[in-house]
């Protein structure tokens, strides 16, 4: 073990333990340690397994990987199609009458939407894009809500081999812009409008500003949903219900090859220029297929999945379109906000559907704790046998709540890490064959290897450490559109030979990987290089505390101080002295805030995401940056306001 003092400091530590329920073993698809030992052993020929076992292939490969550091090819000479294996095989499969989404609308709107119908509206789609000029290799943007049309048009796209580019309907006009004239997209699928908090958010005004600001599109096809009043440029836009219901109504699959480029997902840049994160067919559909099969232990013909991510990020790619679909499940997918028109209706949802797999953000969790422990006991979730956390690293408090009050106590949970650039998840519990620790992913996946490095690129076997994957995976992203060279920089030349995208981990004694967010988000006090993710698990971990962000800032004396930010659990009371010393308690007198703010929220992205930069402009008293993409920005003035008041401990 190295012992540099430059490592990631471990401070915090966690003894509970879960093994899986015996009941839950009894049915899971994998209970012992087989699939491990068969990737051990080789894993491009476990990767080819899976390929050939879960995947439906027009012709098979002629060579597993090609890898070329940086740059990996997955079962070349193999060909396919997405689409078809997401939809087409199941419906000639005689499954044509299953549920594939049942969709519900924030206003109570609901549609059930079966496999056989799926095909059908996505073959339509399919003939209106090569109506519209739309050819194998073309870049299509899709900017739209949480409606079944995303889905729709994602898998359309997949069936001409059309590179699809997915903007979350929450960005600006501007970040539209960008990604649009990044890739040189020629055709824009929006819609007039969607639900969010009860009111229609516009998309197609905002699509309009974005297109006056670029020249590639040539058409724009809008979806009728928020029914608000939009302008329509003739000739340029077309609605998408009444091309579809003119379309033909067949389109049959066409194969391609394994490697051909299935879509583009933008990623926020360090540079500030969004990265356009290229992912192809075989490989990612193999990696996400597995991963949702074994991760969430699915069994399509009884599981109800629902996954409350939204489309325009890569896990409503993945764990939504691409990973269920083609594994036959039936899901929930939801438009809003899990608070309208009350706190309980993510609940209420999973009473309604009798939803047994759900799979959701730590940032969700911990503001179900702040409205309370009374809300899901309003409703029946005895059909849950599986929670899932995904987006950042879950603090133990956190974890402990959702297993006890969603989960009942009962339910497996899998706490994934993974990013938009790796396709599919990397390190998790297999539900039925890993005992779990509240808030540590666990372990590598069969087929993934990962180490821990410290700064001078030696091997961490127990403490903090920087994350690394050792060996290529058929899911990881094949470069940035159109920059070879920032793909190499930004994942490649921090360690040699090794794929290190920023995240740092700790590594216990047992060997449980427990993740601390980006490197970036680790602060340096006083010579000790502390994580966020663990001052903000011990601030969590106060019962009055339901959520906390962490920020290092500037000091003269310690080079950072540790500034803290809570949200306390139904207005509970709680001093600013108790907070501090229960941080102390918990990790060490280092770890002390130098400033803590009891706010009423936080500054978060309509996704959900904390906005720790404008954290770090607070607390260093800098003007604001760039607040547009907030859901709230007026909690930015309030942040400042008792910064101002609140005095800082020395």
């Amino acid at each position: 073990m190295s012992e540099t003092p430059n490592t990631i400091d471990d401070l915090l530590a966690e003894q509970r333990k879960f093994v899986p329920p015996p009941e839950f073993v009894a049915n899971s698809l994998m209970v012992g340690t087989h699939l491990y030992e068969e990737a051990a052993r080789d894993d491009e020929g476990f990767w080819a397994r899976q390929a050939a076992d879960l995947v439906t292939w027009d012709t098979e490969w002629d060579q597993i990987c090609e890898w070329d550091l940086p740059y990996a090819k997955w079962f070349l000479g193999g060909r396919l199609n997405v689409s078809y294996n997401c939809l087409d095989r199941h419906v000639l499969a005689g499954a044509g009458d299953k549920v594939a989404i049942h969709w519900e609308g924030e206003p109570g709107d609901t549609r059930t939407i079966t496999y056989a119908e799926m095909l059908d509206e996505v073959q339509r789609c399919a003939n209106v894009l090569r109506s519209l000029g739309v050819s194998a290799g073309d870049r299509v943007n899709i900017y739209l809500p949480m409606i079944p049309e995303a889905a729709v048009a994602m898998l359309a796209c997949a069936r001409i081999g059309a590179v699809h580019s997915v903007v979350f309907g929450g960005f600006s006009s501007q970040a539209l812009a960008d990604r649009i004239n990044d890739a040189e997209a020629t055709l824009l699928i929006t819609a007039d409008g969607g639900y969010r908090r009860g009111e229609v958010f516009p998309l197609k005004p905002a699509a309009d500003e974005a297109l006056a600001m670029s020249s590639s599109v040539r058409n724009v096809l809008v979806v009728k949903r928020g029914g608000n009043p939009v302008e329509m440029l003739e000739g340029r836009d077309h609605w998408y219900h009444d091309m579809i219901e003119a379309a033909d109504p067949v389109c049959p699959a066409e194969p391609f090859d394994a490697e051909q480029l299935l879509f583009l997902l933008y990623t926020s840049g360090t540079t500030g220029k969004p990265k356009g994160i290229m992912h192809t067919s075989g490989g990612y559909l193999t990696h996400v297929t597995f991963t949702h099969k074994y991760v969430f232990d699915l069994h399509p013909e009884t599981d109800v999945y629902w996954c409350t991510a939204d489309v325009g990020w890569v896990t409503g790619h993945s764990y939504i379109v691409y990973g269920p679909m083609s594994n036959g499940a039936t899901q929930v997918m939801y438009e809003g906000v899990p608070n309208y028109p009350g706190n309980d209706r993510f609940w209420e949802i999973v009473e309604k559907y009798k939803v047994t797999i759900l799979y959701t953000a730590p940032t969700a969790i911990r503001t179900f704790m702040k409205w309370g422990a009374q809300e899901p006991a309003k409703h029946d979730l005895s059909s849950l046998r599986l929670l899932g956390s995904v987006g950042e690293p879950i603090n133990p408090e956190a974890w402990m709540w959702y297993h006890t009050y969603i989960g009942g106590g009962r339910c497996p949970v899998v706490d994934t890490w993974w990013q938009t650039e790796t396709g599919g998840i990397m390190i998790s519990p297999l539900p039925g064959a890993t005992t779990t620790k509240p808030g540590s992913a666990t372990f590598p996946l069969p087929g993934v290897t990962a180490e821990l490095l410290d700064d001078a690129g030696e091997r961490v076997d127990q403490g903090g450490g920087y994350l690394t994957l050792t060996r290529p995976w058929p899911g990881m992203l094949r470069g940035i559109w159109g920059d070879p060279d920032r793909y190499r920089e930004t994942y490649w030349s921090r360690f040699p030979d090794r794929y290190f995208a920023g995240d740092g981990a700790k590594l216990d004694a047992e060997g449980y990987l427990w993740l601390l967010g980006r490197v970036d988000d680790v602060m340096n006090v006083s010579g000790h290089r502390i994580s966020t993710t663990e001052v903000e698990s011990a601030l969590v971990s106060h019962p009055a505390v339901a959520e906390a962000a962490v920020v290092g800032a500037n000091d003269p004396t310690t080079g950072q101080a540790i500034i803290a930010y809570v949200i306390t659990r139904g207005g509970a009371e709680v001093t600013v002295e108790e907070l501090r010393s229960h941080v102390a308690t918990e990790i060490g007198a280092i770890a002390k805030p130098k400033a803590i703010f009891i706010t009423p929220d936080l500054p978060k992205t309509r996704s959900g995401k904390i906005m720790r930069r404008l954290l770090r402009d607070v607390a260093e008293g800098r003007v604001m940056g760039d607040t547009s993409t907030l859901a709230d920005s007026s909690i930015v003035d309030e942040l400042q306001r008792r910064a101002a008041e609140t005095p800082t401990e020395d």
